[in-house]
């Protein structure tokens, strides 16, 4: 659970249903209501960023809200957190679920990316006006991305015209740990110049346990014909660039690897590149 959740998890102690209006302004005035009240926050700040109708079930939306809030005690110190309610019109809740299923409604909604979220230093390939926008959340270490991303790459880059690839590095570093050196090191191998190592990266003969700096980056480099140092992937910008890769999958609920957006929209079936015009 983030800190932003366990924060306010404590104000807001609901029933599963309790009334409140479908429009956006009205969900935003219930919110800030509700999560003002905790005595720890200095100011708070909540906007409906996206509302997604539920396709079945009828009446009920998902909206997609975005919350800031500064602490008191760490009154410089911006907390974001991306959320999602559902409404009705009547009532609002932070947990919605089939009946027949139990899938929950959650899992079935993401957010569109925002031309902010890409980024120049995103853009592995093709051009930035091309017809179309691929973002690729990947783990290097991951099996299935092995099996998707460095195909799929060498595929779009042969239209720069036609997508502009951008690849955000998404490790799921509590069961591939290796994989937090492998995406510094990329970031480096990538500002140095080095072609194809978001491609290249994926032959990366490691254990995904391993913790060793050394040994894993002796074997990103030969893996990406790269010369990257120790000292070179704790350099802070490439701690940022980390950051906002993850940051950027946090605000579009990332929790799986491979993602891709095609076009700003989610691609669960990630054949979508494959079929465009």
């Amino acid at each position: 659970m983030s800190f932003m959740l366990k924060l306010l998890a404590s104000m807001l102690l609901l029933s599963s249903f309790v009334y409140a209006g479908t429009t956006s302004k009205k969900v935003e005035d219930f919110l800030s209501n509700e999560f003002g009240d905790n005595p720890r926050i200095k100011s708070l700040s909540v906007k409906v960023e996206e509302v997604k109708p539920l396709k079945d079930v009828k009446g009920w939306n998902a909206y997609i809200v975005n919350i800031e809030a500064y602490l008191k005690e760490k009154p410089k110190e911006k907390i974001s957190q991306k959320m999602i309610w559902f409404s009705n019109g009547v009532a609002i809740t932070k947990e919605l679920a089939n009946l027949h299923n139990g899938d929950n409604y959650v899992d079935e909604v993401k957010p569109s990316m925002t031309k902010e979220q890409y980024s120049k230093e995103n853009l592995i390939y093709g051009n930035a006006n091309a017809k179309h926008r691929v973002a690729i959340f990947s783990d290097p270490l991951c099996p299935f991305c092995k099996d998707f991303a460095p195909a799929a790459l060498e595929y779009m880059k042969k239209y720069p015209n036609k997508f502009a690839v951008y690849y955000y590095h998404f490790p799921i570093l509590r069961i591939h740990p290796a994989s937090a050196i492998i995406i510094r090191a990329a970031v480096v191998a990538e500002r140095k110049g080095v072609k194809d190592v978001a491609i290249k990266m994926y032959n990366t003969k490691i254990s995904p346990r391993e913790r060793n700096v050394s040994k894993i980056l002796k074997a990103f480099n030969e893996a990406t014909g790269a010369n990257v140092t120790e000292k070179e992937i704790k350099e802070q910008s490439v701690t940022d660039h980390i950051k906002n890769d993850a940051q950027v999958a946090a605000n579009l609920f990332v929790n799986g690897t491979p993602t891709i957006y095609f076009d700003d929209k989610i691609d669960k079936t990630r054949k979508k590149f494959k079929i465009a015009q």
